[in-house]
């Protein structure tokens, strides 16, 4: 073999080993993504982006919902009668390609594949392939990389862009090739677009850079950089042409439309009713958790990888005589700019939720992310510290004379190596179970629609965080012309929603226990059929059991204040109730009742029912029935109540539903609803 063939031989060595290395991540992140994260992750945003990439492919920018209020999905922003995302379309149109391609989860593992080799690549470009192959290795075992990256958040791909600006303008920079140069303008570009502060972040170092490179006006390097920041202004037209389309305003973003006190700065930031004073001393507090999170447990090896990043970076300065190359100290500004413009950003304090509590907040289950950007200079000076230290056991164990302590350094060698895989494995393995134990808690949640399939159907859903859809049941999303199999919609106006869809077979999704998958709680959940009953008079016959140490049940029937009771004294096992609606009252009876009472209705108000019922010395509880109820022209139209037990007053509205089995002996609740004429 010539010195040509050995030196093309040890190019392709390299390559070989980033392709089958990416090749794995993808196989990799799409099992983790299908396996731990089948209905998501407790940020709601996921859905924003899926349900936006799902618009692209139908060409639609904006949602057009056939009934004001009740089709609402998270972080939309409400436009006369459309609706648009808060995020700019770049994250979602990558999504809407693997669904194209068969399924979105293939957008996240072809992403996570090109991150590797393009970390590869940035490395290579600036040291050489050896530790380029490190740096990539590194990648593949930050947890911070392999959980962010199984999951459809916009924080990888926006990563992934930023590497290709970054290899393409250092290569650029290295051979003089303009196209390179372009590359990098657009892939900046096309960052900005994606996440304009992530991707000014990014960029500042080598911004830099290229001012340096600029002093002494070489031609070429006028022209070759001209074009990077010519396309990369171009990504920055494309964006605020954007914002003209969907909010009038070139200069207002979708996220400031959303929430004009959200996104960078101090003072008092708000979003969705949540308001926090975000002083200086705060912000720094709040980064610094962030930044120790991220270099005890998120980063490949936990410290040990930390620990490595900053052995690199000393062994660069060692090297250079504290005096490093330009491109190195671009690489290694990442680790100022980015921890530095976050300090500035106030969502890095709503990662953690209580910041007394290092297992609270979303930090806890998907790492640090808007610290992403510190992936690159990470493993890239991780990288250099790993060879280094390598070189150093390599020339040691070479000049040692007795055998046994060879064996010894190998031994010593071979069981550092198992302790830094060791470490790594936890620390991929704790978050990794936390989102598998909140997996199951959704299991459990969205039992009732794995159990069926819907054909022509409308789901009503309570609303835990607000007139919201998607938060938090992301995998229950309308299509973008509300004309899929289902239609989901929230438990408001309901007879305008049902009018809307009137061939459709109607329920409601209701559940018991608290929506607090995070805490290790499942909710036990019911859907319900739900029917239409017309006619001159509605009739609601309800039957509540009633358990044996049961003295009496104070029955209450009211629209809104408006109301009346009644008691039943030792009712035995079951108390049947009659609720009739008829001529602008509602009647209530019952056998078991000392007398009837009737209650004046309102318009568009639903009628109400309460019984609690009263067991002396062990406490009581009560039944909640909620009858829908709407004036037609020829009389009245009802739906199948909603049904709920509840421990008081206060533990009623939405999380206390009545699912059968799940209370003890002698509470069960049944109701029907039919419509007849005079």
């Amino acid at each position: 073999m010539g010195a040509r063939d050995r030196l093309a031989s040890a190019r392709r060595r390299p390559r070989w080993v980033v392709g089958s290395l990416a090749v794995l991540t993808a196989l990799l992140v799409f099992a983790i993504g299908e396996s731990v994260f089948p209905y998501y992750t407790t940020n709601h945003d996921e859905a924003v982006y899926l349900q936006q990439a799902a618009m692209l492919l139908d060409g639609q920018l904006f949602l057009r919902p056939p009934v004001p209020d009740v089709f609402r999905p998270w972080f939309f922003v409400a436009e006369g009668e459309t609706l648009y995302p808060k995020y700019t379309p770049v994250t979602a149109a990558i999504f809407a390609l693997g669904m194209v391609a068969g399924s979105a989860r293939l957008a996240l593992a072809v992403v996570a594949a090109l991150a590797v080799a393009l970390t590869y690549a940035v490395v290579a470009e600036v040291f050489d392939r050896e530790t380029g192959v490190v740096a990539a290795v590194l990648l593949v075992l930050t947890p911070l990389f392999l959980v962010d990256g199984s999951v459809f958040l916009p924080y990888i791909p926006a990563f992934t862009l930023n590497l290709c600006f970054a290899w393409a303008y250092l290569r650029a920079d290295r051979t003089g090739d303009r196209r390179f140069g372009a590359l990098a303008g657009g892939a900046i570009g096309l960052s900005f677009f994606a996440r304009p502060y992530t991707a000014v972040l990014f960029a500042a170092p080598f911004i830099a850079h290229a001012l340096w490179t600029l002093r002494g006006f070489d031609r070429d390097a006028v022209v070759r950089q001209g074009i990077t920041a010519a396309l990369g202004l171009c990504g920055v037209g494309v964006a605020l042409g954007y914002n003209a389309v969907v909010t009038g305003d070139p200069l207002v973003f979708p996220y400031q439309a959303f929430a004009p006190l959200d996104g960078p700065g101090f003072g008092v930031r708000r979003i969705v009713g949540y308001e926090r004073d975000y002083t200086i001393p705060l912000a720094l507090e709040a980064n610094a958790r962030n930044l120790l999170t991220y270099a005890t447990q998120w980063t490949a090896g936990g410290p040990l990888g930390s620990l490595l990043a900053l052995g690199g970076l000393g062994a660069v300065l060692h090297r250079s005589d504290w005096r490093p190359a330009p491109r190195t100290l671009t690489l290694a500004g990442l680790a100022v700019t980015i921890p530095l413009g976050n300090v500035y950003f106030w969502g890095t304090l709503n990662v953690l939720g209580d910041l007394s509590d290092t297992t609270d907040g979303l930090i806890s289950f998907l790492g640090p992310y808007y610290h992403v950007g510190l992936l690159l200079p990470t493993v890239a000076f991780g990288a250099v510290g790993a060879l280094a230290i390598a070189k150093v056991v390599h020339t040691q164990y070479a000049g040692l004379d007795s055998r046994r302590v060879r064996v010894v350094s190998l031994v010593v060698l071979l069981a550092s190596s198992l302790v830094l895989v060791g470490v790594t494995a936890g620390a991929v393995a704790g978050p990794l179970a936390d989102n598998s134990e909140v997996t199951r808690q959704y299991e459990q949640a969205y039992e009732p629609f794995e159990e069926r399939e819907f054909q022509n159907a409308l789901v009503f859903l309570p609303s835990p965080y607000g007139d919201w859809l998607n938060h938090p049941f992301q995998p229950l999303r309308n299509g973008p012309g509300f004309d899929g199999d289902t239609v989901y919609a929230l438990d408001d106006r309901q007879f305008d929603v049902v009018d809307a869809f009137p061939n459709r077979t109607v329920y409601r999704y209701t559940y018991r226990g608290d929506w607090t998958p995070h805490s290790r709680q499942a909710v036990a959940p019911r859907l319900q059929r739900v029917r239409v009953a017309e006619g001159s008079r509605v009739t609601a016959n309800v039957s509540l059991g009633v358990p044996p140490a049961a003295e009496t049940v104070l029955v209450r029937g009211s629209f809104a204040q408006n109301g009346q009771s009644s008691t039943a004294t030792r009712p035995g096992p079951e108390l049947d109730i009659s609720i009739t609606i008829e001529n602008g009252r509602a009647t209530v009876t019952s056998p078991q009742f000392a007398e009837n009472f009737s209650v004046d209705r309102q318009s568009s108000v639903p009628f109400r029912l309460v019984a609690y019922v009263d067991s002396g010395t062990l406490g009581g509880f009560e039944y909640v029935v909620t009858v829908p109820v709407d004036r037609t022209r020829d009389g009245y139209r009802a739906l199948t109540p909603s049904l709920e037990v509840c421990r008081g007053p206060t533990r009623c509205g939405g999380e206390a539903a009545y699912v059968p089995g799940e209370h003890r002996e002698g509470v069960s609740m049944n109701a029907t609803v039919h419509g007849a004429n005079r």
